[in-house]
């Protein structure tokens, strides 16, 4: 398949040298400009400069492709999906943003090719593990999902370094939260729902963020009497995000914040990913529960250092891509996470990143 990656930031690039590296697919990385990341690349991968912004930039940039990857804002999503559809390719993206995914699948339903949205870790793996749990069960009482991108080694009240895109992490502590509460899918509040998990030895503490159900409420609603999303912080770092969001009003100045958290909080390629997946449920007639939790570090693949939160985004993505080039995906239309199977993603040579 020749793939095409709009974006040549932390995880588009790491897309590029995972797949150009698994040596099945031709791999193009596409940007206005490329930074240090794109310097550790092969040559095998096609650089190309051109602006997503720009809808003739993108009918030119995506000719001879088969499939496009966004992987740079989230606004720019519903455009790139747009022209994939207007120029028959298959489309993937890894935003958690809700509105920006209404508007890919309100596209694919004239599509003619295949729309995957949300195909990075949260949303993305841990929807698909959640959905893959919960096969067998003869009912369904609850499924939980907490996911936290984490530095390995914590100082500070806040306990906590940017990992990724402070945007994004901006976005989850104040948008409103899907979530599925005695059988009605409702929004719940950001920062809230607060309790104490512990993992592997660890104590973290756990709330409410928004954009983690991505589509698996679509998928579970009408089934289930629980379904939710909480972040994992190390304990503390909610009552110092909520002083600044709520007390200080940053919530309403986000611009703000983000600039203050670039400023204040250091970045990490030292960092961890801890994931629980667990679904209540009857089984056997019997009350059950099957959980699924992996905690995963910084590491090198194919001589290039990843971050744990750039590993287990891209590999989750580059697994999604790798099944549906082997027609193991509906071709055509929306794909959700519930049309992925859970089994063959992490078999995949890109999802074993995950054992």
């Amino acid at each position: 398949m020749r793939i095409l990656i709009l974006g040549a930031g932390r995880i588009g690039t790491a897309v590029a040298h995972m797949m150009a590296a698994g040596g099945a697919h031709e791999i193009t990385l596409a940007d206005r400009s490329f930074g240090v990341e794109a310097g550790q690349l092969s040559s095998r991968i096609h650089r190309v400069e051109a602006d997503a912004a720009d809808p003739a930039a993108l009918d030119a940039v995506m000719k001879g492709h088969d499939a496009v990857l966004a992987a740079g804002p989230y606004h720019l999503c519903p455009q790139i999906a747009e022209a994939a559809v207007r120029n028959r390719l298959h489309y993937f993206d890894l935003t958690e943003d809700v509105r920006s995914t209404r508007a890919v699948a309100a596209l694919a339903a004239n599509a003619e090719t295949a729309l995957v949205p949300q195909c990075g870790l949260a949303p993305g793996v841990v929807c698909v593990m959640a959905h893959g749990l919960a096969h067998g069960f003869e009912t369904v009482d609850a499924a939980r999902i907490r996911v936290g991108a984490l530095p390995a080694h914590p100082t500070g009240p806040l306990g906590y370094a940017m990992t990724w895109s402070t945007a994004g992490v901006v976005n989850e502590y104040c948008n409103p939260c899907e979530a599925i509460w005695n059988g009605e899918r409702r929004e719940v509040l950001p920062l809230e729902g607060e309790e104490t998990v512990i993992l592997h030895g660890t104590t973290y503490e756990a709330f409410n963020t928004s954009g983690g159900l991505g589509m698996l409420a679509d998928a579970f609603e009408g089934k289930v009497r629980t379904l939710d999303y909480k972040t994992l912080r190390y304990p503390g770092h909610r009552a110092i995000m909520k002083l600044l969001l709520e007390d200080l009003k940053l919530r309403d100045r986000r611009e703000l914040l983000e600039q203050v958290l670039e400023a204040a909080v250091p970045t990490t390629d030292q960092d961890v990913v801890v994931l629980s997946v667990s679904v209540d449920g009857i089984a056997d007639g019997r009350l059950t529960r099957r959980s699924w939790s992996r905690e995963v570090g910084a590491r090198e693949v194919d001589g290039m250092h990843m971050s744990a939160i750039r590993l287990t985004t891209a590999a989750g993505v580059a697994a999604v891509i790798d099944l549906l080039a082997e027609g193991r995906l509906p071709q055509k239309g929306l794909v959700r996470h519930d049309h992925i199977d859970a089994d063959a993603l992490l078999a995949n040579r890109y999802g074993r990143h995950y054992a």
